[in-house]
């Protein structure tokens, strides 16, 4: 399975909106500034998060975007399928109903193990992804980086805190 390159910027755009304190808004330049993202591309992906609800927009010259719950109350899987979809990586197109030992329909009541196997892989994936919150990403992060974040969304104006 190959996942675009939007579900990474929109994991990272929306763990950083993560560590902005409650109510304040990040504009998409400063969202696509603190990664070095073409703006136009990474603002497509915050749209896709608006609609699925991720993130909520503000308009206007003070507007922007911030998480629409709580860290705790948004999983990965909210973001991935907010990019993605929601439909399955594996689609079975009962191709052993097809061909010179073609199995009758009528035979074919259950999903072949093919297709179980790989709906079940699917099913674990999701669920795995479903089970990490923002919240929990958050966490993994060093302070600094942390630090870093608040203060660039807080003023992408003034440099960050240095790595250390």
């Amino acid at each position: 399975m190959k996942l675009s390159q939007g579900v990474e910027w929109a994991l990272h755009c929306a763990v950083t909106l993560a560590e902005a304190d409650a109510g304040d808004l990040a504009s998409r330049r400063t969202l696509a500034g603190y990664y070095d993202l073409p703006e136009a591309y990474l603002a497509k992906h915050l749209k896709s998060l608006v609609r699925a609800g991720v993130l909520i927009a503000s308009p206007g010259p003070r507007g922007g975007f911030r998480l629409a719950r709580a860290p705790e109350q948004i999983t990965v899987l909210d973001v991935v399928e907010a990019i993605e979809g929601t439909t399955p990586s594996f689609v079975c197109t009962e191709i052993r109903q097809r061909g010179a030992c073609a199995v009758p329909p009528e035979r074919c009541t259950a999903p072949c193990p093919v297709a179980q196997i790989m709906l079940d892989a699917d099913r674990a994936w999701r669920d795995s992804l479903r089970a990490v919150t923002l919240a929990d990403i958050s966490g993994r992060l060093s302070e600094p980086t942390r630090a870093r974040a608040k203060a660039w969304l807080a003023d992408p104006s003034t440099p960050p805190p240095p790595v250390s």
